[in-house]
């Protein structure tokens, strides 16, 4: 069973760092924070490719959690 576990973990680790990386940046930085690049967080919806990473960063994410928590209970 931890054999499982580690092997989830792995997966989900690696599988977040990938789609984080791959995801599109939401801002220019510190000037767009200023501007106004404050209406793609809340007046936009994102689409294709970055609606896709978005879900699938939140699946690694949350699958992450979850095998960290198995393992530290299989470990004792």
């Amino acid at each position: 069973m931890t054999i499982f576990i580690v092997a989830v973990l792995t997966i989900s680790s690696l599988g977040l760092i990938a789609t984080v990386l791959l995801q599109s940046g939401k801002s220019a930085g510190l000037s767009g924070s200023i501007t106004g690049a404050g209406e793609q967080f809340f007046g936009k919806a994102a689409r294709g490719m970055d609606s896709l990473f978005s879900k699938l960063s939140m699946v690694f994410a949350v699958l992450f959690l979850l095998s960290s928590l198995g393992l530290t209970v299989f470990m004792k």
